[in-house]
């Protein structure tokens, strides 16, 4: 069945480059190159250093980003779903900061902060802890109060019955907040670049843009989108497989 699977995902591939390829053939535009065009850019950028210098800064402020805004999202979602008071008390700023456009968030932030690295990186997090809130409040009212009575009955301390009780049922939660994570802070990351920084591969796009460099575009989105698919497949998939394996 797995393998199945991996058959139908190359064919669609395989189905959508093919596609691109006649229709880039057929167009003859240099507003849509073909694919071999774009891996031909893309080598260039890797040969000359290009694009592994600023795909490294763009991961950086990516990862820094991600980790402020889980550890924040995360403590007030919790906090939120398993306390009344708090969530009436936060759920007005709440809604605000789900509702406010990143692009006012980022604009603020350089303003009041200036076009460095903390701006950068506090505007990302303010987008995106927001909606990690929403996911662990979900998830911490979605708890199974028996469980933690049974804890208490084995007379498990906080910490343990945290750990072990807990925690285990914000799983899919936590996986999800941080999926939707990585497919959302990266985009705002380069938003961020575009605007206010002089690295990073939002500015690189915002350089080819100006060029109309279509090629060049395509070649950093693509290289991007694949260090996101492989974080995706070789850490995320294989945690979330083993910190979920009691429920099998």
């Amino acid at each position: 069945m797995k393998l199945n699977q991996r058959y139908v995902r190359v064919l669609v591939l395989g189905g959508f480059l093919l596609a691109w390829q006649l229709l880039a053939l057929l167009l003859a535009s240099r507003s849509l190159p073909s694919p071999l065009a774009v891996l031909e850019t893309l080598w260039q950028q890797l040969v000359n250093g290009e694009l592994l210098f600023h795909l490294g800064i763009t991961l950086l402020r990516v990862i820094v980003s991600f980790t402020l805004a889980m550890l924040v999202g995360v403590a007030i979602g919790i906090l939120m779903g398993s306390r009344k008071a708090w969530d009436n008390a936060l759920d007005v700023l709440l809604i605000l900061g789900l509702n406010i456009p990143a692009l006012v968030t980022i604009i603020l932030c350089y303003i009041w902060l200036g076009l460095g690295e903390t701006a950068a990186v506090l505007a990302v997090a303010l987008n995106k802890i927001p909606m990690v809130i929403v996911t662990l409040r979900e998830g911490a009212r979605a708890i199974d109060h028996d469980l933690l009575q049974v804890a208490q009955v084995y007379r498990l301390s906080r910490w343990q019955t945290f750990r072990s009780v807990y925690l285990p049922q914000l799983y899919p939660y936590l996986f999800g907040a941080a999926r939707n994570g990585l497919a959302l802070i990266w985009k705002i990351v380069l938003v961020v670049e575009l605007l206010g920084r002089s690295n990073g591969v939002g500015f690189q796009l915002g350089n080819y843009f100006h060029f109309f460099d279509i090629s060049g575009i395509l070649a950093y989105t693509l290289a991007f989108a694949l260090i996101v698919l492989a974080l995706e497949a070789l850490l995320l998939r294989p945690l979330e497989r083993q910190v979920n394996r009691w429920r099998t």
